[in-house]
């Protein structure tokens, strides 16, 4: 496959990354300093504006999929709208796909959809989806990740094992979880582990446990974690992400909302649009206003300004004066295990939404939902099978499926089922399977 990649810096470096290692991969950029990391991977570096039409018309000839991922929603758009014209205009090109990073809400009101009248195949927000994935985390006190499957009928959630928790020292098998629910995997140090039931755990071990919504809820009395009064949540920062966040979180009847933002101006712009939040003119840095709102008192701090490093000292400040949890929002993908290897709870980047995306476009058919885990030493992937699916038709006990993958849950209408050896893959089903990144392409195989 043919994938050009416009604009290197953090969110298409990544993707370019991750598709050169089986893809021929095309980057085009015009920073000097960008350019010069992205040569060091093995791709076709092109030094110029991704929107210009002489440049799209020089690399366009057999791409499968053209991605624009600048810091510029407008240039974004109009990459993808001129890439459309220019292979129209020319009987025998192949018909690219076109995906575009927006962040400005006039042009997105969700974090994935599609705008094809105008050009862009796939439209993706990672402001907003970041703003869900955290709302989603927020929703279960005791989880630090979330991700939803097969249309909300299957969840994902991560959970921290404390070292005091009651559940340290005995075995998976203790767990006493629903049917319907299974750990999946288990993060130990470096180490990635798919459990069984006579594994010990451990304290700081990163349990991730997929199953039916309904069941998962109630795993914080599993976990630990429950609180027994409203959720109280401080935001600090309501640029882009923050305001995403703040107007999902305002509509939660169980959550108690703070807004700490240092521009007046932004404070009054958003006190106008959110009915039950509490928004401060000032500065997450300023211990005097965090003691002065009763910071030992939250749930949890989310700190999501557009700087990582601000976003880190607050969350510190947060943690050291008494917040439950806190939540730090990194742009620079490299800083998230550093942020949590310091303390922070869950550090998040908007970069993993349109990552994921692209990879879904990109694996071949079948997959409808990506989800990188572990700084992408791990991924969840929903495939729905088809007749030509080589799993289909076979007792799973009979495939040879790769070691470092399982299948976790399978969808088959609105049957949730957690599948024994003898279970057998039908046509259509959903099938949720976790795999470590280096068993990925062994794994597609199965559902081609």
């Amino acid at each position: 496959m043919k994938a050009v990649i416009i604009g290197a810096g953090e969110v298409g470096y990544h993707i370019a990354k991750a598709l050169s290692l089986t893809n021929d991969v095309i980057v085009i950029e015009k920073d000097e300093d960008a350019l010069k990391r992205a040569d060091g991977l093995d791709v076709q570096v092109v030094e110029g504006n991704g929107a210009n039409a002489d440049v799209l018309a020089n690399v366009l000839p057999d791409a499968d999929i053209l991605v624009a991922v600048t810091g510029v929603d407008e240039v974004n758009i109009v990459a993808c709208m001129t890439a459309k014209l220019i292979i129209r205009a020319r009987p025998g090109w192949r018909e690219s796909k076109t995906i575009a990073r927006v962040s400005n809400p006039d042009y997105i009101d969700m974090p994935v959809t599609s705008r094809a009248q105008v050009g862009v195949d796939l439209m993706i927000c990672p402001e907003l989806a970041l703003a869900s994935e955290v709302a989603e985390v927020l929703a279960s006190p005791s989880a630090i990740d979330a991700e939803m499957f097969a249309e909300g009928k299957v969840q994902m959630m991560e959970f921290a094992i404390r070292p005091e928790n009651r559940l340290v020292g005995k075995q998976m098998q203790d767990l006493k979880l629903a049917d319907c629910c299974i750990v999946s995997a288990v993060f130990r140090d470096n180490e990635i582990i798919i459990p069984h039931g006579n594994d010990i755990i451990k304290g700081n071990d990163h349990m991730v446990v997929i199953g039916k919504p309904q069941a998962m809820e109630t795993l914080g009395s599993v976990f630990g974690g429950e609180v027994a009064h409203r959720n109280r949540i401080l935001v600090i920062g309501c640029g882009i992400v923050g305001f995403y966040l703040c107007k999902i979180l305002d509509r939660d009847e169980n959550s108690d909302l703070k807004i700490i933002e240092n521009r007046k101006s932004r404070c009054i712009e958003v006190a106008e649009v959110l009915e039950k939040a509490l928004v401060l003119n000032g500065d997450g840095t300023d211990v005097g206003l965090l003691r002065e709102e009763n910071i030992e008192e939250m749930d949890v701090v989310v700190a999501v300004t557009d700087s990582d490093e601000k976003n880190l000292l607050c969350s510190l400040l947060a943690k050291q004066l008494g917040a439950k949890k806190v939540i730090a929002r990194s742009d620079r993908s490299d800083y998230v295990p550093l942020f949590e290897m310091v303390g922070i709870d869950m550090a998040v980047s908007p970069r993993e939404a349109t990552v994921n995306e692209v990879l879904k476009l990109t694996m071949g058919r079948g997959i409808e939902t990506l989800a990188t885990l572990e700084g992408e030493k791990a991924e969840i992937i929903e495939y729905t099978t088809s007749r030509e699916s080589k799993i289909v038709g076979k007792a799973l006990n009979k495939v040879k499926f790769p070691k470092g993958a399982i299948i976790t849950m399978v969808v088959r209408n609105d049957d949730i089922i957690v599948p024994r050896g003898d279970f057998v893959v039908r046509e259509g089903d959903r099938v949720i399977i976790f795999a470590l990144s280096s068993t990925v392409q062994l794994v597609e195989k199965f559902f081609r």
